[in-house]
């Protein structure tokens, strides 16, 4: 649940002077847990262990793929990203090479070239969702949201450009991460 700025500096002890940072002064601000929602600060509690299994199973390979063949990096749900005027951090996230920033000691300005959700219990689909667009209107060009519910996985390449995986299925890197391929199923392991 977000958190309006000025609740948050009662709230959380934030200093006043964090009530009314902009989206670039977040950046610079080392607050870390979390992620920066029009003008609101969302924490980001800790994840079940289904949460942490699932983004597992696919961190590993999809980074083992990413460094092999020296594509760009993948990185972890507590790295953030600025995404328009938000900074989040996605499950995973990767981005190529020739987009790194040459200063990696902050959270990226630039949002990630693949952002992977992992849905929780606790999360409503349509912020999920909201976040989906979010990522794609900032200029990431793939998007998968992982549902264990279901089983499935929603890859996002515009508003219009959505597709339904199903355990059966085979989740590929498309043109971001060309080569790269993964069962549904093991995902879900």
């Amino acid at each position: 649940m977000p958190l309006p700025l000025h609740n948050a500096v009662n709230a959380l002890g934030i200093d006043k002077k964090l009530a009314k940072m902009t989206v670039e002064e977040f950046l610079e601000s080392g607050l870390e847990g979390y992620e920066y929602v029009k003008g609101e600060l969302v924490p980001m509690p800790p994840t079940s262990l289904e949460h942490g299994d699932i983004s597992l199973n696919l961190l590993l390979p999809l980074g083992s793929y990413c460094r092999e063949n020296q594509l760009g990096r993948v990185y972890s749900s507590d790295t953030g990203f600025r995404v328009g005027e938000r900074v989040l951090m996605p499950d995973i996230a990767f981005i190529s090479t020739d987009r790194l920033p040459t200063d990696r000691s902050k959270a990226s300005p630039v949002p990630p070239d693949l952002a992977v959700e992992v849905v929780s219990r606790t999360d409503a689909l349509h912020s999920v969702e909201e976040k989906a667009f979010a990522y794609l209107e900032a200029g990431t060009q793939l998007v998968w949201v992982l549902k264990p519910r279901s089983k499935t996985v929603t890859v996002y390449r515009s508003e219009t450009d959505i597709t339904l995986l199903t355990r059966n299925d085979t989740l590929t890197g498309e043109n971001v991460i060309k080569g790269f391929s993964c069962r549904v199923a093991e995902i879900f392991q």
